[in-house]
């Protein structure tokens, strides 16, 4: 049993660092719009791939969706929306309080309310304080925030020694939508969890207990496709200062690149959920509400390891690095907590 624990906490640190790395790509996109860019990129993670992969894993793929009643694929395809209300905040919450303090209370927020609502609202909180393997739980639950408020501090003294700062800094605005960032993006860890009739069925398929959770992703992403797609199309056709047509008129070569680098950007966004559903299924059933603060936590840690190499420290002092790896550690050390937590 520990070793497929250990495995799944390995598979969310392979989704996490993809989660990391996956804006890269769209960093190298030239002359297009952001919209544009992130409506081609989210086509390919929300849409095309979702659809592939459950079109490649179920024998029928109509029939599949076409045995769950509406009732049942509502509240998961609204939690998807709550979850894509979030990612469209979590810009803004970068905007009026800058990355650091912005990732720091957004993450910290999604990472609490979506880790620990799940057993709250299933009457499973208690129970988690009369064992040590539950307590040890919380524990690791608590020591990651620590570490994530560590690394936002790493990142603030980052931002103050290379004189950066937000572009409109409002902290009573940035500190509401970060709140409501947080906990709309705890939508997702929701969503996994009214999935779980559509995860049960593609076992009964068949389907390899890794794979169980992907089918029900067309659902959920739906709801986040709707969310952020709908606003990039409603700011391309009303503000005139975008344009879709300008954006597709550049020269064909830069053209391709940009396809390529948005589509390999929303490859590898998706790809985070797709290893978060490996390390999802290792996770014992009783902890299962773990896997979404593994999944934040990680998302930190990988960030800052992603920003050393790429030199994104260089020149800040040795200060702000020596907070960043400090951090680092606490989040493994968290992790540690949550695995031993979960084997005792």
């Amino acid at each position: 049993m520990s070793h497929l624990i250990f495995a799944g906490i390995f598979w969310h640190l392979v989704g996490a660092a993809s989660a990391a790395c996956f804006y890269a790509p769209f960093k190298k996109v030239r002359h297009w719009s952001w919209e544009t860019m992130w409506s081609v990129g989210g086509i390919m993670s929300w849409l095309i791939l979702p659809w592939a992969v459950s079109a490649a894993l179920l024998p029928d793929f109509w029939e599949f969706y076409g045995s769950f009643s509406l009732a049942q694929l509502l509240p998961v395809f609204l939690f998807g929306a709550m979850w894509g209300i979030g990612n469209i905040n979590y810009g803004l919450t970068m905007r009026y309080l800058g990355m650091s303090m912005g990732i720091g209370i957004a993450i910290g927020v999604t990472l609490v309310v979506g880790t620990l609502m799940t057993p709250l609202l299933q009457g499973r909180f208690v129970e988690l304080f009369s064992s040590t393997g539950g307590r040890l739980t919380l524990l690791g639950v608590l020591v990651a925030l620590c570490g994530v408020a560590i690394v936002s501090r790493a990142g603030l003294l980052k931002e103050r020694a290379m004189g950066i700062t937000a572009e409109e800094f409002n902290l009573k605005k940035g500190l509401v939508l970060a709140v409501f960032c947080g906990i709309f993006s705890a939508g997702m860890s929701f969503a996994m969890n009214a999935a779980k009739p559509m995860q049960d069925a593609a076992l009964e398929l068949g389907i390899n207990p890794l794979y169980a959770a992907l089918p029900s992703y067309v659902v959920i992403m739906g709801g986040g496709a709707l969310v952020n797609l709908g606003y990039c199309f409603i700011r391309l056709a009303t503000q005139s200062s975008l344009s879709v047509k300008a954006d597709f008129s550049v020269a064909k070569p830069l053209l391709v690149s940009n396809l390529l680098l948005s589509l390999l950007g929303g490859t590898m966004w998706y790809l985070q959920f797709f290893f978060y559903a490996w390390g999802h299924a290792r996770i014992p059933a009783q902890y299962d509400f773990i896997s979404w603060m593994l999944h934040m936590s990680f998302y930190v840690l990988c960030g800052g390891l992603v920003g050393l190499v790429l030199k994104e420290w260089k020149n800040v002092g040795k200060r702000p690095v020596s907070v960043l790896c400090g951090g680092c550690l606490v989040i493994i050390l968290a992790a540690n907590i949550v695995g031993l937590g979960m084997i005792s």
